[in-house]
């Protein structure tokens, strides 16, 4: 069984895949033309619109679904300077450049 997280994020692009494919008929069907010789001018610039928007909301949704589905005993939020990595890898960098 899948877990809950994988079942949100196929959810969420799959409902914004529809969305854009929705989007994409609804202008197929308003601006083209009839005999099947394509756009109007204004259904191709709202076509363009509309693979835009696809993406900010894609975006959106991926910042949200990070957000959201983030663990917080995961580490992800941590600062470096907390955890001690930061002064590991300047000793590192302070030894190689000494030899």
């Amino acid at each position: 069984m899948l877990e809950r997280e994988r079942i949100i994020e196929i959810v969420a692009a799959a409902s914004a895949v529809l969305i854009m494919l929705g989007t994409m008929y609804w202008i197929g069907i308003t601006y083209g033309n009839g005999n099947g010789g394509g756009l109007a001018v204004e259904g191709g610039e709202l076509l363009v619109g509309a693979i835009v928007g696809f993406v900010v909301l894609m975006t959106i949704v991926g910042v949200g679904l990070a957000y959201v589905l983030n663990d917080p005993e995961d580490g992800l939020e941590t600062d470096e300077s907390e955890t001690g990595a930061d002064t590991d890898t300047e000793t590192e960098t302070e030894s190689k450049n000494a030899v």
